[in-house]
This record gives C-alpha cells, structure tokens and sequence, in this order.
C-alpha cells in the first residue's frame, strides 16, 4: 500500500500540461525573486542607503541596553529611524525661524536649506532638537548665577563634510551656550547611572568655564559637589598636576574639572586631534570613567576607569537631570569649543558599546579644520596687521567699542560678514556709526544692524572702506596700531590709517 498511487484527482491532479503550466510560473517567480534581490543589494550598497541602514549611536547603545535619552547633532541623525528636524535657525533681518532637517531618514543635514534661508543675512541655531521622543531639546539659556543669557551659535561660523556632505557645526564662544531647564525626561538624576559623549573640537578650545555636554543643574546655579555630570574638553588644569598642555577629556562633577580620582591625573596625556570624542559614564555611586578618541581614526582610550572623587557629594552623585551644551551648571559661558553630535544614556554602558559607537563615528568621515571660522565670514586687517575687533572677547551688545586687535583665528568677533546692502556684522550686530554720525572723529561701534546709512560701508580700490552717508572712511586716529585703538571716521586721505582689507 505505501507505493500505490494516489486515486486522480488528488495527488496527482497537477500533471501533464497543469503541471507544465506551474514549473513556468515557478521559473518566473523564482527569476523575479532573484532580479528583485540584485536590485535591493544594489540599492544596499549605495552611499546613503547604507548610512540609512547601518546602525546609528543610539541604536548601538539601545542594543546594549543602555537607551539614549537625549541625542543632539546639528550634523546628522543619531539614530536610524530618525527623519526629524535636527535644529532652527532664526534669520537676523527679519526674525523668521526655519527648521534644518535631514537629506534622507538616518542620514545628514540639509545644510542648503540653511544657506538659502540665510542668504545674505546673518542667522543663529536657536533650538537644537532631541532627536529621542522624549524631547529634551535645548535653547539658548537663560542667565545664571556665573554668566549672563546666552545666545544662539552664529549658525554659518563653522562649516565642515560628514558622510561627503557640507554640515554645520555649533561655534561656541563666550557668551554661547544652551540648556534645557528643569528636570529632562529619563536624565539621570539622584546618583543614577548614565553615559554620555561628544565629538567636538580638539583644536578649538580655552581654559575657561566651561565647555561642557552633559547633565546639570535643573537651575543655572552651583548647588553643590556632585549636582552635575558634564564630559568636557579644554585646555583647565583644574586639579595640579597635569600632563602636557591639553586639551584633557574631563568630567565636569560640579565645583572641579576632573581627569580621574580627586582631580588630578597624570596618566591622561590629552586628545589634541581636529575631532574628538569625549566619552563619560558614571554609575552614581561609585565609579565613572573617561574616555577620548580621535574622530577620524582608531579607537577611544581610557584615561580613568576607578573610583569617584571621595571629595563630599560625589558618593554617591546628587545630578537634578538638567542639560547644558557649551556652558556650565551655573552658566559659566566663557570658554570656547565646537560641538558636532553628542548622546546621553540611560544605565552604564558597555565598553562594547562605546567602542562601537566610536567606530561608527569614524566611518562618517570628518574632514575640515574645526577651530577657524569659515562660513561667509572674514578678517578685516587694519594698520599694523591688526584686526578688527569687538571688545569684550565675542559678547558684545549695542554700543561695544570696534577697535584693532592682534588676530586671533579662534575670535568669532574678527570675522566680518559683508552683506549686499553694504553693512558688516559679526555676533549678530552690525559695524554701526555712533548715533548715525558724520563727523570726523565719530567713533564706530557694535549696533543691530538696521539698514542706515552709519552701517554701510564700500571696499575701495585705494584699501579704504567709504561711508558714503559721511563722505568719509574708516580710521584708526592718528594711525595708531596699538591693540585696544578705537576706531572712527575720517576724510578720506589715502593714508596707512585708512587701509583696512577684507581678507
């Protein structure tokens, strides 16, 4: 009975010309299957479709069951999914707000979008997006019990390529600075663990308070050791002694700039590369960890991997769950850096993790100096060399003095941006005549730029720049090439006082 054929009609009901017909459609079936995976490979390998595909630094960290619960880039989505903005831009001329999105899903900044709104006009990162749902995005903060309201990055200071696309980066100088204020969702708070890195410039950077990515305080105030959680990279020997001259990867803890143990420690030699990713995990109670890498290239190294400071308040750690990008827990605005993406996580991550991140920091390709200024702007070299300059080192409001200064690459306030009708700003205000005056000897000073006549200035054959409301150009008195000299207008005459060169 085992070999006998089935009655027809049942098993063997697809045979002869039925049974053809079937193989055909199943050959054609099965050649379509196969073209259609040709195409989906091909489609695969493809540039964007990859970076769409691979996983991004909040997928790594979710894998590894350490979640992101804030993930801010103004270069590219930290996480696959992501097809959101990724930061606003507020144009200076009229106060019209944009959002600056993405190419494709996963993918990098449409930095065309933000040169078309900015076109000839001036504008500022206003918001940078949580790319997480928890929507933990920052503003420029307000003012705090070290520094003063901060405002919106100059959002063309800094342009760079990630993935072979133009980006923007956030140049922060004094007085630069974000926050989100109040108690963020899913941010560590009360000694719980998390992690958090950044990449940010290793060559774009100062010794002042502070440049830091990271959990802080819920208000703008020092409360105490251990209320903050920030990683940061400068150039602060806060805990003597150091090696070398830095920039160190530290961990901001609140009342001290920490390399590894109490403070000091010789052991972390600095990361001075164009790009750097500075990592921090802490487990809030015990132990924390610090790591840096180039960008670019290799892995992270470790340079502490022990105990909290035994100083008061740190075990275990008090954080209230704020953010800060760019400043310090109590707004300390007055240090300098260039940030590009950076995460926070819940839980402790792996070292797997971290190091996987790291290695997909470096295939997004990084290339362009990080610490020079280079969007539409440029130096404006007076007598003697010297450049002109805002006092107050990148903070000036209405009415600064505009004077000559030594060159410094890093000061946002050298570079000038000369617009269609004519005017020049810098921080967001324009070079502006003192009370719209002509006279000779009135000086020239820092003014939103409003269109009149004291703010338009003419590139002349002769190396003057002409006001022509005044008749007269730009002068250092007397020719006089000492840092500090206050600027003012003058009949035009030709001399070695009046050459100032756009470079």
């Amino acid at each position: 009975m085992r070999n006998q054929r089935p009655p027809a009609g049942k098993g063997d009901a697809l045979s002869g010309a039925a049974a053809h017909a079937v193989r055909r459609v199943r050959r054609a079936l099965l050649s379509a299957a196969a073209v259609l995976g040709l195409l989906l490979g091909a489609l695969i390998t493809l540039p964007g479709a990859a970076q769409a595909a691979d996983p991004l630094p909040c997928d790594i960290y979710g894998s590894a069951g350490t979640p992101c619960v804030a993930a801010h880039s103004t270069v590219r989505a930290l996480i696959s999914s992501y097809n959101g903005p990724l930061y606003q831009v507020t144009r200076a001329s009229d106060g019209a707000r944009t959002d600056i999105g993405l190419l494709s899903q996963g993918g990098y900044a449409n930095a065309a979008a933000q040169d078309s709104f900015c076109n000839d006009t001036t504008c500022s990162i206003s918001k940078v997006y949580d790319q997480t749902t928890r929507h933990n995005d920052l503003l420029p903060g307000p003012a705090g019990t070290a520094g003063g309201v901060d405002r919106g990055a100059d959002a063309s200071e800094i342009s760079v390529t990630a993935g072979g696309h133009k980006v923007y980066g956030i140049w922060v100088s004094p007085g630069v600075g974000y926050r989100y204020t109040g108690r963020a969702s899913g941010v560590a708070v009360d000694g719980q663990a998390e992690g958090a890195y950044m990449v940010a410039s290793g060559t774009h950077v100062g010794s002042d308070c502070c440049f830091d990515y990271g959990n802080a305080e819920s208000t703008p105030a020092d409360t105490g050791n251990g209320h903050m959680d920030a990683v940061s990279i400068a150039t602060t020997c806060y805990f003597a002694p150091c090696t070398g001259s830095g920039p160190w990867v530290e961990a901001d803890l609140e009342n001290g700039m920490f390399q590894g143990d109490n403070g000091s420690n010789t052991a972390n030699l600095g990361n001075n590369s164009t790009y750097v990713t500075a990592v921090l995990k802490n487990n809030g109670q015990t132990t924390y960890a610090l790591k840096g890498g180039n960008s670019q290239s290799g892995g992270l190294t470790t340079w502490w991997d022990g105990g909290l400071p035994t100083r008061g308040g740190y075990k275990p750690m008090q954080q209230e769950g704020g953010i800060i990008l760019g400043t310090g827990g109590d707004n300390s605005n007055r240090n300098r850096g260039t940030f590009f993406e950076g995460v926070m996580v819940s839980g402790y991550p792996t070292d797997a993790a971290e190091n996987a991140v790291q290695a997909n920091i470096v295939s997004v390709g990084y290339s362009g100096e990080t610490n020079v200024p280079n969007g539409p702007q440029s130096t404006i070299k007076g007598p003697g060399g010297k450049c002109v300059d805002v006092d107050g080192d990148d903070t000036g409001t209405n009415l600064t003095a505009v004077q000559l200064w030594d060159c410094q690459n890093w000061a946002e306030d050298q570079f000038w941006h000369h617009h269609a009708n004519g005017s020049l700003s810098t921080i967001g205000r324009c070079l502006d005549i003192n009370g719209n005056g002509t006279a000779n000897g009135t000086q020239v000073e820092l003014w939103d730029c409003n269109g009149v006549g004291g703010q338009v200035w003419q590139q002349r054959s002769d190396g003057s720049l002409y006001n022509p409301q005044s008749g007269r150009c730009l002068d250092s008195p007397s020719g006089a090439t000492a840092n500090g000299t206050r600027l003012q207008i003058w009949d035009c005459n030709g001399s070695a006082a009046q050459k100032f060169t756009l470079g």
